[in-house]
């Protein structure tokens, strides 16, 4: 604690003239599908930071010492909650200022009992599933406890912040009746999920998929070569179409399985890494869900027309200033090795 306490005195100590003459409402978040959905909301009303790089695992994400002036210089934190950001949340109540707001969106969108615990995220440990996101529902229900948070802290742009949420509830409603219409095509027994981590419950249980099973359990443990023949067997046996890896966290063990099941394996399925660079118009949270939908209907034998032409631009007007996956000097590579681990499958598995 208090070499947290003299980390907060040194960066401080560092701020620049630009960030001192900033009056706009300084906001923190973590990972980018939440930076995206603040964003969409703020637009350029606010100076927005994200700090969790994008392609890191956000569960096992070490805050770099640079963190702490952010946290320190911060109006507004905002986490998705739910255990994800342990590391970061313990950060943000060490240096936080007084007037300084946490706001945790996992806790606000659900109540306990709607918690989703599975394969990487047993009951046992106490930790629900935290990717809420995944389902643009829930991904509204963030957006509306944002503006709540933005009119407080900025009353004088209550106009501006309820339009972009106006704007971007006609979005997620039409990117769920997207969804919908896409999924249908699916055939029904083919509406099941094997993926490199459990990202996808809430999705799932909105849309009448089954998650079978996920490579990327908590314990991060290596799974054995029986486990992989167990889930090869049970692949096959169920006639599972397709896998879903991720570039970010590729896995030879998902490969494996593919190969030996007769299944596709599809190694682009994201779950917080926003698509293209920051700045391109698909690099948002409805970019996100695009690409994803784009990968995952056709793998399971439906086609993903309903999202010909859907818009994954921002909504709001005017020129965004949020700043997207500070890696803060640490090197991509340690970031990346330290996370890429896969494990425990067949413990997991139904």
């Amino acid at each position: 604690m208090i070499l947290l306490g003299a980390l907060s005195l040194v960066f401080l100590s560092c701020a620049s003239d630009s960030d001192a003459d900033d009056t706009r409402v300084h906001i923190v978040t973590s990972v980018s599908p939440i930076t995206s959905i603040l964003e969409q909301i703020a637009g350029d009303r606010v100076a927005l930071k994200g700090v969790v790089p994008e392609g890191v695992n956000s569960h096992t994400y070490e805050p770099a010492p640079s963190v702490v002036r952010l946290i320190s210089d911060a109006d507004l934190i905002v986490l998705n909650g739910l255990q994800l950001e342990d590391q970061l949340l313990r950060l943000a109540e060490a240096n936080r200022s007084q007037h300084t707001v946490v706001l945790l969106l996992g806790e606000e969108a659900l109540r306990p009992d709607q918690w989703v615990f599975d394969f990487s995220f047993p009951e046992t440990d106490g930790k629900p599933n935290p990717h809420l996101w995944t389902d643009p529902i829930l991904a509204l229900s963030y957006a509306r406890t944002i503006t709540r948070e933005l009119v407080a802290l900025d009353p004088a742009n209550t106009t501006y912040f309820t339009a972009n949420l106006d704007a971007f509830r006609v979005r997620i409603e039409a990117l769920d009746r997207a969804i919908v219409e896409a999924v249908a095509t699916i055939p029904e027994g083919q509406r099941r999920l094997l993926t490199y981590h459990d990202s996808w419950p809430y999705f799932a249980h909105r849309y009448g998929f089954e998650v079978i099973g996920a490579v990327q359990p908590s314990d991060f443990s290596d799974p054995s070569p029986r486990e992989v023949a167990g889930l090869i067997r049970q692949v096959s046996e169920a006639d599972i179409p397709a896998v879903f890896g991720s570039e970010v966290f590729p896995s030879d063990v998902l490969e494996t399985i593919a190969d030996e099941s007769g299944a596709i394996f599809i190694s682009e399925l994201r779950d917080d890494d926003l698509p293209g660079e920051q700045g391109d118009s698909d690099h948002s949270y409805f970019g996100l869900m695009v690409a994803n939908m784009r990968l995952m209907i056709p793998a399971l034998g439906g086609n993903a027309q309903a999202f010909d032409g859907f818009d994954v631009s921002s909504i709001f007007d005017g020129e965004s200033t949020a700043e997207y996956s500070l890696h803060l000097g640490l090197p991509n590579e340690n970031l990346h090795d330290s996370y890429v681990q896969v494990g425990g499958i067949a413990d997991w598995i139904r």
